[in-house]
C-alpha cells in the first residue's frame, strides 16, 4: 500500500485487519520509535519470538513493516524490522471507492484462536433448541419402519 493513492478494496482490508490485533498495534508503536531486530524487540514488549514471528508475517503482508535480514559483526544473521511509510485515512468516501476494488467477496476474520478450537473440539456440537447436533448411529431396523 502506497502513503499517497487511495488503498485497495483488498490493501484496505490487510491493513485494517492487521491493526485490528493489539499485539500487532504495540508491535507498530514499538517500531516507530526505529528499526530493531526481533529477538530485541521480542525482548521489549514480551512476546516469545515464534508468536512475534507470526504477528510480523500479518504487519509485513499487509505492508505495514518491512523486514531486512543482516549479518552482525560475529557473523550471525538478524532480522531487522522497520515500519513502512503508510497514512490511512477512513472516511466513507475512501470505504466506498475500495469496496467497489474489492476482489474477494468473504469477510476477512482471523482464524479462531487455539483455545477456542480446543474448547469446539470438546463441546459437543449443539442445535438451537440445545440438543446435540451430532447424529446419533441409526439402527437399521428404525430406519426400516
Amino acid at each position: 500500500m502506497s502513503a499517497i493513492e487511495t488503498p485497495t478494496g483488498d490493501e484496505l482490508l490487510k491493513a485494517l485487519a492487521a491493526l485490528g490485533n493489539p499485539h500487532r498495534m504495540r508491535i507498530v508503536a514499538a517500531l516507530h520509535e526505529g528499526r530493531n531486530y526481533v529477538s530485541r524487540l521480542a525482548r521489549e514488549i514480551g512476546m516469545s519470538r515464534p508468536l512475534l514471528h507470526m504477528h510480523l508475517q500479518r504487519l509485513e503482508a499487509a505492508g505495514l513493516v518491512v523486514g531486512s535480514l543482516e549479518l552482525s559483526d560475529n557473523g550471525k544473521a538478524m532480522k531487522f524490522y522497520e515500519v513502512a511509510p503508510f497514512a490511512l485515512t477512513l472516511t466513507p468516501q475512501v470505504v466506498a471507492r475500495a469496496a467497489e476494488t474489492l476482489t474477494d467477496q468473504e469477510p476477512v476474520s482471523s482464524p479462531p484462536s487455539s483455545a477456542t478450537q480446543e474448547r469446539r473440539q470438546r463441546e459437543p456440537a449443539t442445535g438451537d433448541d440445545g440438543a446435540s447436533a451430532r447424529a446419533a448411529p441409526r439402527d437399521e431396523k428404525e430406519g426400516a419402519t
